[in-house]
């Protein structure tokens, strides 16, 4: 079983850059692929960016040069740095565990899933 909490959301102004962070529990957070997904009103549950137990990194089209999700095994945590945010950015993000070892990018390959935590990008 893995634990994963969410934080470092806020409401910031276009432009500027957040920080999200998610703590995982348990002895085996090296060998899980880690995702971010973000949630908007209305829509669907979407896709950010994952890393592999590797280092290995994927992102979505719309974030792709603009946010850097990292993890450092040893504080059995994964980070999402994102710059230059967008109003359209603005969702809740969830950071979610996958048992694969592949770069996985599909909602139903992660096993484990967080609360989320609301980042707000105001015009």
């Amino acid at each position: 079983q893995v634990q994963l909490v969410e934080s470092g959301g806020g409401l910031v102004q276009a432009g500027e850059s957040l920080r999200l962070s998610c703590a995982a529990s348990g002895r085996t957070f090296s060998s899980y692929t880690m995702g971010w997904f973000r949630q908007a009103p209305g829509k669907e549950r979407e896709f950010v960016a994952a890393i592999n137990r590797s280092g290995g990194s994927t992102y979505a089209d719309s974030v792709k040069g603009r946010f850097t999700i990292s993890r450092d095994n040893a504080k059995n945590t994964v980070y999402l740095q994102m710059n230059s945010l967008k109003p359209e950015d603005t969702a809740v993000y969830y950071c979610a565990a996958s048992r694969s070892w592949l770069l996985v990018i599909s909602r139903s390959l992660y096993d484990y899933w967080g609360q989320g935590t609301q980042v707000t990008v105001s015009s």
